[in-house]
């Protein structure tokens, strides 16, 4: 069987699909991921996506509502814990790999092509960390990953309908997080500058463009009903690490996947470059990187690319080693590649050992010592007098510290607590009758609108690992300036 150029429109013929190897390779990483995927606990992401889950709407301050509301499902399903929790992940994780080897095999990729794709996916930094716990980049790697295959399938086979899949993807990724635009818009600029450009002729792409605005309309309804607040939480992001994800973009494309698979996707570039019709891939990818850099945006954004151009590289890499003779030397590389990411992406270490690791992966740091916090806040909760713990309240700084409390609060018998941070704010402050004390939880301004405050407590989560929270002062305060009414604007922030 004779196959056009990779992503040329109009090729029909692709070879059949791997369906047991890559299978294997999905069994192995479900069951490896299901394995340790409660060995530390819950990521302060994930507490916050439980907490919105809990007041689901059509938007949250910082994100559109898919990623909690799944969240929401899945703990109703799986049960409220870290495991219950990262099932999503996991099954978001095992269909990239599944979407990936399908791309390879749109390059015309055989078993092999396929089956090191797969593997590769399944095995990347990145992809690992994702697949392990649950983040709005967990459904961004899917959704950015199917898009890739649908436009595949769009060139390969010239039908044009293929639109509608690629715009109702491109909506369900909108209503997890507006990057998806970055995509769309460099793709767009790809096929406009080197084509195929007749595939953005005709109606099914105008049908696709609606369709996905029909189903991300009720989040950017929300969004401008409640003045576009996602953009302010964007710029500030932006603002504050912007300079850093610049000077970091290069290298963070090295070791993303892995440092193994950059000549892979290299000869990706290279195969796809030379072929006229294929050239919008690899122009897309530099355009998406473009638009990072320009953004200050993280990184990782252009991973779904890059696992789109392994799949396109895998093929003439397995070939160049074959002709090459170069298993001796592959096996071992591959080995140590394997070793790093899954070191640095799963709970292999025990939590004492991290330090390590977390220089490289911070949200693995941000996975320990949680109950442990809340049972800190507890013990200052004691201090109140128990005839004035019925007017006093828990006010956080940040959602990771309100979604601890919230969740392992209630065993050790702690209110609710209250936090003026992303969407915590939205979710309303005090009742002006908690006119008692308030024990405040973070790191503060001098400036706060309280009484008296003493600090009462640090946070230690016990073994020493330097995380995000580790030192967390925890003061106690005799009361608020003024009705919480009054002060709750002031208390808003979004950093």
């Amino acid at each position: 069987m004779t196959l056009g150029a990779p992503g040329r429109v109009g090729r029909t013929e692709v070879p059949r699909f791997a369906r047991g190897p890559v299978g294997l390779v999905v069994a192995v990483q479900v069951a490896v991921l299901t394995a340790l995927s409660g060995r530390y606990g819950f990521h302060r992401d994930e507490l916050y996506f439980v907490a919105a889950g809990d007041h689901p709407a059509w938007g949250y301050v910082d994100q559109p509502p898919l990623t909690p509301l799944l969240a929401r499902a899945v703990t109703a399903v799986f049960g409220d814990t870290p495991s219950g929790l990262r099932v999503a992940a996991t099954l978001l994780g095992a269909a990239t790999v599944v979407v990936a080897a399908l791309a390879a095999r749109e390059f015309g990729g055989g078993r092999g092509a396929q089956v090191l794709t797969a593997a590769a996916t399944a095995l990347s930094t990145y992809v690992v960390v994702v697949s392990h716990m649950l983040s709005t980049s967990s459904t961004d790697l899917l959704v950015w990953t199917a898009v890739g295959l649908f436009l595949l399938r769009l060139l390969r086979t010239d039908d044009a309908r293929w639109w509608l899949a690629i715009g109702a993807t491109v909506g369900v990724g909108l209503l997890n997080k507006w990057l998806i635009l970055l995509l769309a818009a460099a793709v767009g600029v790809a096929l406009l500058a080197v084509g195929p450009r007749r595939v953005l002729r005709g109606r099914w792409l105008v049908a696709g463009i609606g369709l996905a605005l029909l189903v991300a309309a009720p989040t950017v309804v929300w969004q401008a009903a409640h003045g576009w607040p996602q953009l302010t939480v964007a710029s500030g992001i932006s603002g504050e690490d912007g300079m850093e994800n610049r000077l970091m973009f290069v290298p963070h494309q090295v070791i993303y996947l892995s440092p193994v698979l950059v000549p892979v996707w290299i000869a990706g570039i290279v195969r796809l470059w030379r072929e006229p019709g294929s050239r919008w891939l690899p122009l897309a990818y530099l355009v998406l990187c473009v638009e990072i850099l320009a953004l200050g945006g993280k990184p990782y954004y252009a991973v779904p690319l890059l696992l789109l151009l392994v799949a396109a590289g895998a093929e003439p890499s397995l070939r160049w080693l074959r002709e090459r003779v170069a298993w001796r030397w592959a096996g071992p590389a591959a080995g140590v590649g394997v070793a790093m990411s899954l070191l640095v992406g799963l709970p292999v270490l025990p939590p004492e050992r991290l330090a390590p690791v977390v220089a490289m992966n911070q949200e693995a740091g941000e996975q320990v010592g949680w109950p442990r916090f809340v049972d800190t806040v507890a013990d200052a909760w004691r201090r109140i007098p128990v005839d004035q713990r019925g007017t006093a309240v828990i006010f956080a700084r940040n959602y990771g510290q309100a979604g601890a409390i919230e969740r392992y609060g209630p065993a050790r018998g702690l209110p609710a607590p209250h936090s003026g941070h992303m969407s915590y704010a939205d979710w309303g402050p005090p009742p002006d009758t908690m006119t008692g004390p308030v024990l405040l939880v973070g790191r503060f301004r001098a400036d706060v609108p309280f009484t008296d405050c003493q600090a009462v407590a640090r946070i230690d989560n016990g073994v020493g690992l330097d995380n995000d929270e580790q030192g967390t002062p925890v003061a106690l305060c005799a009361q608020p300036r003024a009705p919480w009414s009054s002060l709750w604007p002031g208390l808003r922030h979004y950093y």
